[in-house]
Order: structure tokens, then C-alpha cells, then sequence
């Protein structure tokens, strides 16, 4: 079967949209109708005039888009595709943590449950949260969940002092500093980027720090021509594509593993695709309640980026 002409066909039968992010292989990549970081996924989410969102990503992802589109179909390829960063924000240990702080404003990074959305005051990504936190009135404390890297990144460029969940990704949290120093050794010219979810030590020796939609920017505008890039690796497909002169290194993990791969992400594959928009299933569904209430702090992130 010639996967990439059916799914056209189908999309044009549906009137569908094909969203995927980053992270997701280049084949999906290659066929989506759009590809980006969290902040333009949940842009292009809320303004397309598709009747069907085929969301190529995460459950998170995929939730946020049935929130900003409660009236539409949102289905996605994989529903076990979910999140280790998601995960390590439980709603009812959170909902605790937050009333022993009842005055404190609620961030919480988009990368987590419809249920952690619903009990925040705003949303961010790690494209906007820096502007996002400056919105913040300066008399109020913050609550920042669920990343405590991006978190403590944050602390550092605001000046602003938050309470932070203690949770992490675990593909950002994997990449061996060692190794990376052997390679920064042996290619003397290389710059080292990362993405702010990565651990403090090793965001101290980075060139440059950015959302994944920034770091492409960054390979593509930079005067540089090698680059140790470390986020999922996915990214490195568009970084080819728009930057195909460049040297692009996927920052190595710990172990002899492909860590640096996000296991969720991968779950999606060009056939479960076709099947996903074929089918019309797995749906994401959210409840009325729930949806209502997550949706006011989305709303607020857009307006405020």
C-alpha cells in the first residue's frame, strides 16, 4: 500500500488535519499537514477549520486539542502514547499540594493531565513560559508543576521565586554529560544545545537553551555548522531537512540504550496513522466538567503569548 496516498485521500475525504510534533518519526513528519512544539500544535489546534484532528503526539497533546475543541473529533494513533513527565504529576496528590498553598498562582508546562490543567491558573510551554511568568503579578507566589528542571531553569531567567513539583522527563533527564564532554573533546568546533527540561548541570554547559522550536531556529540561523543537540532525537529530522549542510549530533544517553528516544512518542507509526484517520478511533473524549475547566487556563496562555 502506498500509506502517504491513501492518507491524503482520506484527509480530503474527512476534511482532516494531520498534527504532529517534533518528537514523532519522519514519516509522520513528512505526511502531517503540520509539524511543531506544543505552543504552535495548540495554536494550530485552536484556529483549524478541519472537522477531524489526527493529533500525531502524546495524550496530553491530543486531550489539549479536544479541550480547545470540545465540538470535534480528535483521535490519535496510539492512546498509549503518554507521557513519563504527564505521569509524574498525579491530580489527587496535586490538588493536595496546592491547598497547602491556597494564595499561590498555579503554572503548570502544558506537558501534563487535562485533571493538573483544570487545577492551574495558566498554562506555558517552554517556548513561552518565560513571558508567560512575567504576566504573574509580582505580589503573588508561584507554584510551578510538574518540571523541575524547566522549573529551575526558569527560577534562574525570572528572578522569581516558585514552589516546584518534583517531576521530570525521562529522556531529558537520561543524557550523559560524560559523553557529551568526550564528544565536545573530540570535535572542538561543536556547540552544545539543549532544551530546558534537561538537567541543571548539564544546561550550564550549553550554548544555547531553547523549546525544541527554538533549537531548530537556532541550527538553521546560527553561523555555526555542528551542533550536539540534546532533546528527543525526532527533532533532528527537520534540523536535516532545513539545515541539510550542518553537522547534527543526537546527544548520547547513559546507557547503550536509545534513551534518547521518547518511548510514547515512537508508539506512533505511518500505519497506526492510516488506521487512526481510516477509522475515526481511538477518540480522546474529556468530560464536560472537566473540559470547561481546563480550558479557561489554555485560553489564558494564548491570550498572555
Amino acid at each position: 500500500m502506498d500509506l502517504f496516498d491513501k492518507i491524503n485521500k482520506l484527509k480530503i475525504e474527512k476534511n482532516a488535519i494531520i498534527l504532529a510534533h517534533y518528537y514523532q518519526e519522519p514519516d509522520i513528519q513528512d505526511i502531517a499537514d503540520f509539524v511543531g512544539d506544543s505552543l504552535d500544535l495548540a495554536k494550530q489546534a485552536a484556529k483549524t477549520p478541519a472537522s477531524l484532528i489526527v493529533f500525531a503526539g502524546v495524550h496530553f497533546m491530543a486531550e489539549g486539542a479536544k479541550i480547545l475543541n470540545p465540538s470535534k473529533k480528535v483521535v490519535m494513533p496510539d492512546l498509549r502514547a503518554g507521557c513519563s513527565l504527564s505521569d509524574s504529576c498525579p491530580p489527587v496528590a496535586f490538588a493536595k499540594y496546592r491547598q497547602k498553598y491556597p494564595d499561590h498562582f498555579v503554572v503548570s508546562y502544558i506537558n501534563c493531565s487535562a485533571a493538573i490543567k483544570a487545577l492551574s491558573d495558566v498554562i506555558c510551554t517552554s517556548t513561552n513560559a518565560i513571558k508567560i511568568i512575567g504576566h504573574v503579578p509580582e505580589n503573588r507566589e508561584i507554584i510551578f508543576a510538574p518540571d523541575r528542571n524547566l522549573g529551575a531553569y526558569l527560577m534562574k531567567k525570572t528572578g522569581r521565586t516558585m514552589l516546584l513539583w518534583q517531576g521530570a522527563c525521562i529522556v531529558h533527564e537520561t543524557f550523559s554529560e560524560r559523553k557529551i564532554a568526550m564528544l565536545q573533546i573530540k570535535n572542538p568546533e561543536t556547540k552544545l544545545i539543549a532544551h530546558p527540561e534537561c538537567e541543571p548541570t548539564l544546561l550550564a554547559k550549553a550554548d544555547f537553551i531553547g523549546s525544541t522550536s527554538q533549537l531548530l531556529n537556532y541550527v538553521i540561523e546560527d553561523t555555526g555548522t555542528s551542533f550536539i543537540v540534546a532533546t528527543e532525537e525526532g527533532i533532528l529530522h527537520q534540523m536535516q531537512k532545513k539545515a541539510p549542510h550542518k553537522k547534527l549530533i543526537a546527544a548520547p544517553p547513559t546507557h547503550s540504550c536509545a534513551c534518547n528516544e521518547c518511548p510514547f512518542m515512537k508508539l506512533n507509526t505511518l500505519e497506526k496513522l492510516y488506521w487512526c484517520l481510516r477509522d475515526e478511533t481511538p477518540e480522546i473524549m474529556v468530560p464536560e466538567e472537566l473540559q470547561a475547566q481546563a480550558l479557561l487556563p489554555l485560553q489564558r496562555m494564548l491570550e498572555w503569548s
